[in-house]
This record gives structure tokens, C-alpha cells and sequence, in this order.
């Protein structure tokens, strides 16, 4: 078997695996959800349809050249900052690492730059990350993730730009480049259900009666409501408490600390496709000027010399 080819095989299975929580098989994380649910990711307010499951707002920055020649391979660095320290909850209430995921949205015509056309710089640069197209349809929309978050806070994109001179649709123009990008685990399930990455809150007002550890490594919080019944609140392993017993509580007071520490965040950009023959023309043109310059100082100072003479006489 053709060893570059094994290499791709054990990199899409470890993005694959990295989605998959060991304990209960669950998948949990962009862009899986995304790619299923939504034929584009970015709705028409703008907004990034990651931020329908990753409530909280986070910060990400892009970086990229400010204009790009025809057919030309660049870089777009995605950074997604947070503390590597911090654990997150996982689906089955254990602490572990953070995930890091990422979505770009490329003007038409620009999409992801084959291996094979790669720098050995490039090449180093994003070993062991593998990015795919969003849909066979839309190979100008990019996705990467969930992968491991302790090394991957910034992630490159290699991009091969278009050539309007093979490509009609394509004109030298600004185009806006769309970057979304997610840190932890999400709050809410495409389905609506919320994930256990939130805090559980009081279903009526009452008094906290007692609070018992239950075989799931959870709570069981007995509530004695204000007309005498008792219901129980189950909290599920993982979460910390933020009652105790003989505590008044209202409906939907918080019970447990939040537990989020992730989120996802948006930001665009902007590239110019340059064309050649404008900048070989302004080239030209500030070359024209300087010797237009030169001359101009040189016929002066020839009649400044017939100047002089003509006074010497």
C-alpha cells in the first residue's frame, strides 16, 4: 500500500476517532453536525450555524495576505485562543482536554490546495490535521476538527487561489473570507436536547431537603416544595453543586456552577485577487516616473550651465 496514502487513512480515522466520546459512543462535536444539518453554514443573517449549539462567545482571529496573484498557493492562519490548562466536562461527566474546530468560507473559485502542489513549509505546517470540503458541491467551504485543542489553537489553511483567465465567473476583485471557530464541547444537541456542558436549574421554588451522592457519581436533591410535596432533581456526574442543604430556592435558580469553559466565534476578512498586468504596470509607471524625474533634474541642471555662461559674457 502507497505509504502517503496509509498516512491520509490513519488521519481521517484519528479526526474520526476524536469525535467519538470512549464511554458512550456519543458524538458530540462540530463539524459533523453541521455538515449534516445545514447544505450551508453560514445563514443569510451571517451568522455561523455553529453558534446554534456553542452558545458561549469566544474569540478567533484570522490572518492572511492582503492581496494574492492567479493560481497561488497562501496561508490562512485561524488562531483559537484559551487556556490549555482548563478541563472541560465530557459526555459521560469525566474531565479531559478541549477540542478545537474550525469552518472557513471562501469566495468561489478558491478552495483547498492539493498535497501534492504544497511547499516542504506547508507541508510541515499542517501534517496531521485534515481539512476537508464541506460538501462535494462546495469545495470553497472548508472544515477541520474536532481535534486535539492543546496543540491546535492556531491551524493553517493551505488555499490555492483562482485564475480568471482559465475561470470566466472569476473577476480581480476584494472578496470576503468567513471564519468560524470552536474551543469545548456545545451546550445544545441539533436535536434540542441540552448536553450535560450546562447547569441544571430548579423545576419549582422550595427548600433543599437533603442531598444524597447516587451510583452514577451524580446528586439526587430532594425539594420539598412550598406545598409540602418533595420531588427529586437529578444531577448527573461531573457537575459541581451550588446549594446546599436547608438552602430556599426560587424556580430555575441555579443549582450547579456552569460548567462551559468553551465557545465559538466569528470573524471575516478580506483578500484581493490581484491581476499581474496591473502590477507590471504600475511597475512600469513608477519606473517612467522616476526617469521622467532624472531627465527633468538633469535638463535643469544643463540650463543652469547655459545660464552661467551666457552671464560670464
Amino acid at each position: 500500500m502507497n505509504l502517503t496514502y496509509l498516512k491520509k487513512i490513519i488521519i481521517i480515522f484519528l479526526s474520526v476517532f476524536s469525535i467519538i466520546n470512549i464511554n458512550t459512543l456519543e458524538v458530540k462535536a462540530f463539524p459533523i453536525y453541521a455538515q449534516q444539518g445545514y447544505e450551508n453554514p453560514r445563514e443569510a443573517t451571517g451568522r455561523i450555524v455553529c453558534a446554534n449549539c456553542h452558545l458561549a462567545q469566544k474569540p478567533v482571529s484570522i490572518e492572511i495576505p492582503k492581496s494574492i496573484l492567479p493560481n497561488t498557493i497562501f496561508e490562512a492562519k485561524v488562531t483559537i485562543p484559551y487556556n490549555s490548562d482548563i478541563k472541560q466536562i465530557l459526555g459521560a461527566g469525566n474531565k479531559g482536554g478541549l477540542n478545537t474546530g474550525a469552518v472557513m468560507i471562501l469566495p468561489k473559485g478558491f478552495k483547498l490546495a492539493p498535497k501534492t502542489l504544497l511547499s516542504d513549509e506547508l507541508k510541515e505546517k499542517t501534517k496531521n490535521i485534515y481539512i476537508q470540503s464541506y460538501s462535494t458541491s462546495q469545495d470553497n467551504i472548508l472544515v477541520v476538527g474536532p481535534i486535539p485543542g492543546n496543540n491546535n489553537q492556531e491551524i493553517i489553511f493551505p488555499i490555492l487561489s483562482p485564475d480568471p483567465n482559465k475561470d470566466k465567473s472569476i473577476y480581480f476583485l476584494k472578496y470576503p473570507i468567513y471564519v468560524g471557530a470552536n474551543r469545548g464541547r456545545g451546550q445544545i444537541y441539533p436535536t434540542g436536547d441540552k448536553s450535560n456542558n450546562n447547569s441544571i436549574n430548579a423545576s419549582y421554588d422550595g427548600k433543599i431537603t437533603t442531598i444524597t451522592e447516587s451510583s452514577n457519581g451524580g446528586f439526587d436533591i430532594d425539594i420539598t416544595k412550598t406545598n409540602n410535596e418533595i420531588y427529586t432533581e437529578k444531577i448527573p456526574k461531573g457537575l459541581e453543586l451550588k446549594i446546599k442543604e436547608g438552602n430556599y430556592i426560587k424556580a430555575n435558580d441555579n443549582l450547579t456552577y456552569d460548567p462551559n469553559i468553551g465557545g465559538f466565534g466569528q470573524t471575516e476578512t478580506e483578500i484581493v485577487l490581484q491581476n499581474p498586468n496591473r502590477i507590471i504596470g504600475m511597475i512600469i509607471f513608477f519606473i517612467m516616473v522616476t526617469l521622467a524625474q532624472i531627465f527633468f533634474v538633469l535638463k535643469k541642471k544643463q540650463w543652469e550651465k547655459v545660464q552661467s555662461v551666457e552671464m560670464n559674457f
